[in-house]
């Protein structure tokens, strides 16, 4: 059998009275449903469903939970009651199939419940009738306000809007409050004749209603009764007794829990000090480092603006080197040029002088042969001779060292090496 999650009600899962809530209210609707077709609108585990077959020509379990519609099956059978799975916002059967709808805790469950209403209308009969119910917004914020929204719960009515959306898909509504009433109820030990009732008049006020019950139809309807469900199981004073001391041992066992949290919170606080003096001890070695830091940072700065005034002195040096090395590439350029100027005229003068020194070799050759024809008979000349050829030798040595080395040439430049006459 499914657990009870909070959201759907189990047989022998819930509290009592939590039991009669939900049952009263199919037993309220069981009176609308003789020998009529009946659809219940997220039936759940399928108890309404087969409390209305019993009196119903038929009967379908509505709900889109799989585990729900199976758990049905398996707990209720009977030849007119049958369960499906389906979306109440899209029910897969024909228009106007059902005599009677009943939709009980299941609109706050729906974020589109206007097409839940609109499809309840749909497969009602014109004179079909819906029964619906949801809780009062206001009682359910009180009773929950120690636990929180319900968390199944998409949307929750107060009993005007409840009224307003009701009256958007059906013309006519009858409206009934679902109170848990205090009573006092006379049982005989011994089987009785039968069961008076008494109840007490007056107008109750639904902004102060537990739950909202509306029939409505797309026709008018007679008036309703009231309806009063007394379970043989109920007893006000003895479930009030066992829910006092359900309360006073959670009292207990939040007392318990509260010396164990004042325990809990006096070793914290002892800690919490322990961290504080720690605490306390590193934040002074904290400004100790973050002064030791700001120094640093000075030191950098000094340091950087020493660099910066150095980087500036060298960056001037550079400058004054370039413009130095450019001045000397220029002088350079131009020694060079004067040393080729130089070379060009001391290589014009030494073939001046390699022509002079053939013309006189040619001359010397002409001597020579008239020294040979006439040195049989002129000593003179002889002698004459002899010198010419000492002249020719040292011409000869001139060109010699003229022709062998251009050192010679850039000696003269410089001021340097032999002098040529």
């Amino acid at each position: 059998m499914a657990e009870f999650t909070g959201e759907r009600v189990i047989p022998g899962k819930v509290d009592i009275d939590l039991w009669n809530e939900h049952i009263s209210r199919y037993l309220f609707a069981s009176r609308l449903c003789r020998f009529k077709k009946v659809i219940d609108l997220g039936c759940g585990s399928g108890y309404g469903a087969a409390e209305l077959a019993q009196k119903a020509e038929s009967v379908v379990g509505v709900d889109v939970s799989e585990q729900a519609i199976l758990e049905a099956k398996q707990q209720y059978g009977a030849e007119n009651l049958n369960f499906e799975v389906a979306s109440l916002e899209q029910l897969p059967f024909a228009d106007a199939s059902f005599q009677l709808a009943v939709c009980f805790e299941v609109i706050e469950h729906l974020t589109n419940y206007r097409a839940l209403l609109s499809e309840a209308r749909r497969v009602l009969e014109p004179g079909g009738q819906l029964v619906i119910s949801t809780p009062n917004i206001a009682f359910y914020a009180e009773s929950r306000k120690l636990h929180g929204p319900n968390p199944f719960h998409e949307h929750e009515f107060s009993y005007e809007e409840f009224r307003e959306v009701l009256g958007e898909f059906f013309e006519h509504q009858t409206f009934f409050v679902q109170n848990h009433a205090s009573s006092l109820v006379f049982l005989p030990l011994e089987r009785g004749a039968g069961t008076e009732l008494r109840l007490e008049g007056g107008i109750p006020k639904p902004e102060e209603a537990h739950f909202f019950i509306a029939v409505c139809a797309a026709k008018p309807m007679m008036g309703g009764p009231s309806f009063v469900y007394v379970p043989t199981s109920a007893n006000v004073l003895r479930e009030r007794e066992h829910h006092i001391q359900r309360l006073e041992a959670e009292l207990h066992t939040k007392n318990s829990w509260l010396e164990e949290s004042r325990q809990e919170h006096k070793e914290l606080v002892a800690q919490f000090r322990a961290l504080q003096a720690e605490l306390e001890t590193k934040n002074q070695w904290a400004l100790e480092q973050n002064q030791r830091l700001q120094d640093s940072a000075m030191a950098i700065v000094r340091v950087e603006s020493d660099l910066s005034k150095q980087q500036a002195e060298f960056a001037q040096i550079v400058t004054i080197y370039e413009t130095n090395q450019k001045e000397l590439e220029a002088e350079t350029a131009k020694h060079l040029e004067w040393s080729r100027e130089n070379e060009a005229r001391l290589i014009a003068q030494a073939e001046n002088l390699n022509g002079s020194l053939k013309k006189t070799i040619t001359q010397i050759a002409d001597y020579q042969k008239k020294l040979d024809e006439a040195e049989a008979s002129v000593i003179e000349r002889t002698l004459w001779a002899q010198n010419e050829q000492k002249q020719k030798e040292k011409a000869e040595a001139k060109l010699s060292a003229v022709d062998a080395s251009r050192w010679i040439r850039m000696g003269k430049a410089f001021g340097l090496g032999p002098k040529l006459s």
